[in-house]
């Protein structure tokens, strides 16, 4: 009973920020492979779709083998729906989740403490692809009144920033409509359908629309200068974070997850898309390798080389969410950044 009543008020206190950009991911595949055992804590993380190129650091850190070298037994586990690895963390089935930053502004916002451990972007990694068939029509979000545009599901990450990107460019939020349309190939059907005039999604969903001529880039937020232009700053996503409370008690354990994922930071620094791509599950790159390598040279840039928070990144991050966000809308001043995350480990981490 205790179980069930902590995940509906997880669930609960996470209706309104359903999906950390959950657009990538073509399927679910459940908990990955479990790395070596060693002698040392056993972590379970959950993950907002493994197969994202925006979450390629959790699976590229067990695959060469860091967790085992850090001293931590890590599971991974992987739901599609990034509001699940959220509800999980929440309700205790998990010690950490590994998703967008702006989870742990909106959860302070409702009196819950969760913070970014290690920082893995800097930027969205989200594209906006207007259809083929709309090319011409939709040339900004001041061209988004009466269309039909796709996001993973209402109330997501994706659906935050179509918003932010409308109104920025004077359309209402009340002048378009917004479907939910899921993620990969869902996605993917309803751009060629015409349910949607134009969505918002991660590679390789993206390299997967450009190949075969579906769309065409209108915002490109997988870059720290896309993210500048279209949302006034940089704007830290994807990362690894947990509850502020297990992290105190858990700090020698905390360290080794921060060692082993910046470490990864690190390597993807000096390794190519090629190489990136070979070390990942062959089943991840839907299009082949060619595409997939291409998926992943386009996408990273938003990722950081230390794991360290952008300094002003939180900012952006709030100032987006305030602008819809019914929870935080209003309450700005009575949200505390420096509690939204922690550099702590991993500077200790890209020094050690």
């Amino acid at each position: 009973m205790r179980r069930t009543a902590a995940l509906a008020l997880a669930a609960a206190l996470l209706a309104p920020l359903t999906a950390c950009a959950n657009d990538a991911a073509t399927a679910q595949h459940g908990a990955a492979p479990a790395g070596p055992a060693v002698d040392g804590p056993k972590v379970k993380i959950m993950v907002g779709g493994l197969d994202k190129v925006i979450y390629l650091p959790a699976m590229l850190t067990q695959r060469l083998g860091y967790f085992a070298e850090a001293g931590v037994n890590v599971e991974l586990l992987s739901e599609p729906a990034g509001v699940n690895a959220t509800t999980a963390l929440l309700a205790g089935d998990v010690q950490g989740a590994v998703g967008f930053y702006d989870h742990t502004i909106d959860l302070q916002a409702k009196g819950k403490n969760v913070e970014s451990v290690v920082q893995f972007s800097q930027a969205p990694g989200e594209v906006e692809i207007v259809a083929a068939a709309q090319g011409e029509a939709i040339r900004s979000g001041a061209d988004f009144k009466g269309r039909k545009l796709g996001v993973t599901s209402i109330g997501s990450s994706t659906d935050f920033l179509t918003k932010y990107l409308a109104v920025k460019n004077g359309t209402p939020v009340s002048q378009f409509s917004p479907i939910a349309v899921g993620a990969g190939q869902t996605f993917i059907a309803a751009l060629q359908q015409g349910s949607i005039d134009a969505g918002m999604t991660t590679d390789p969903t993206v390299a997967n629309i450009l190949d075969k001529g579906l769309g065409k880039v209108l915002y490109d937020m997988r870059t720290p200068e896309g993210s500048r232009a279209a949302l006034g700053g940089l704007y830290p996503s994807s990362s690894l974070y947990m509850n502020t409370d297990w992290v105190e008690k858990n700090r020698d354990t905390t360290q080794k997850l921060a060692n082993a994922f910046v470490r990864t930071l690190k390597w993807m620094s000096t390794h190519s898309p090629e190489e990136i791509a070979a070390k990942m599950p062959a089943d991840y790159g839907q299009g082949g390798a060619d595409q997939y390598a291409a998926a992943i040279k386009a996408t990273l840039p938003m990722f950081t080389t230390d794991g360290v928070m952008p300094a002003d990144g939180p900012a952006t991050v709030l100032a987006v969410l305030a602008a819809f966000h019914p929870d935080v809308k209003g309450k700005e001043a009575s949200i505390d950044l420096a509690r939204t995350y922690t550099t702590e480990f991993a500077r200790k981490a890209a020094t050690g």
